[in-house]
């Protein structure tokens, strides 16, 4: 199993929420959730197996075993009543206590639409419920997905078709290479430098790029011509960050894009 990763998420964000009081609540509540994740990943391993199988670009979410799922998606609701925000938190204990037939119905609807904002028929709070376990099952197909070379700069998943949580950019030669990481399963490709990751604009005077003084290591990417935004993390001023979770710590740079009427192309689980 790949421990380390989750570890170094989860230290991360006990790091940050003892570094930012402003997002000290949703960092934590992040720890219990990775926490669960990790288990929930070392799980589907054991029972699905560590090898590596073939599967054809974009294809990963043809695949959904309900039947390993099922059992752990109880106790997830479990500690995200207890841990959550209040809102979060009753949508748990309201889906904690529904049947199983609704539950296998929700992943389910969940993980066949790559849609956002998700079905009108599926309430943002249950699925963000939804994404949240479903997350390290996603991440765990693609670990153990040999596929087809990537061609192109694809702005979605080339794996699971969904949208990119972060950038990041790591250092390549004098300067930096960029890559998005996928919202879902955690797919990291690469990505052309000056370009919007939505639109695919390329026009650098409609490229706006926004950084804080206590955040110099993420940036606010964004695109005049479609109003959408994303956050990249500069790893060649930090290597410490960890993409996933630095992103989920610089709430004011997200409160810069909507003042300024900039859309994220993909919200994270604080619903920001």
């Amino acid at each position: 199993m790949k421990s380390g990763k989750w570890d170094a998420r989860i230290e991360r964000a006990a790091e940050l929420a003892s570094r930012h009081a402003f997002a000290a609540e949703g960092l934590r509540f992040y720890g219990h959730i990775a926490q669960f994740q990790k288990s929930l990943y070392s799980n589907v391993e054991a029972e699905c197996g560590a090898g590596k199988e073939f599967r054809s670009l974009g294809a990963l979410r043809q695949e959904l075993d309900l039947f390993v799922l099922l059992p752990k998606f109880p106790p997830f609701l479990a500690i995200v009543e207890e841990h959550a925000p209040a809102a979060l938190s009753e949508s748990a204990s309201i889906l904690r206590h529904k049947p199983a037939a609704h539950w296998q119905q929700l992943l389910a609807e969940f993980w066949r639409s790559d849609s956002e904002p998700p079905p009108a028929d599926l309430a943002p709070h249950d699925a963000m419920l939804a994404w949240l376990f479903l997350q390290p099952y996603a991440e765990y197909l693609a670990d153990h997905t040999d596929h087809a070379p990537v061609h192109g700069t694809p702005s979605e998943c080339p794996l699971c078709g969904g949208k990119p949580q972060v950038g990041i950019l790591r250092p390549e030669g004098d300067g930096g290479k960029r890559s998005l990481v996928c919202s879902l399963c955690a797919t990291e490709w690469e990505y052309r430098r000056i370009v919007c990751a939505a639109c695919g604009e390329e026009d650098v005077h409609k490229l706006a790029v926004y950084t804080a003084q206590e955040f110099a290591h993420v940036r606010v990417e964004a695109c005049d011509s479609c109003h959408s935004y994303l956050k990249t993390v500069d790893l060649t001023k930090d290597g410490h960050a960890v993409p996933v979770v630095d992103e989920l710590a610089t709430i004011p740079l997200n409160l810069w894009a909507m003042e300024h009427n900039f859309t994220k192309i993909q919200t994270n689980f604080l619903g920001i």
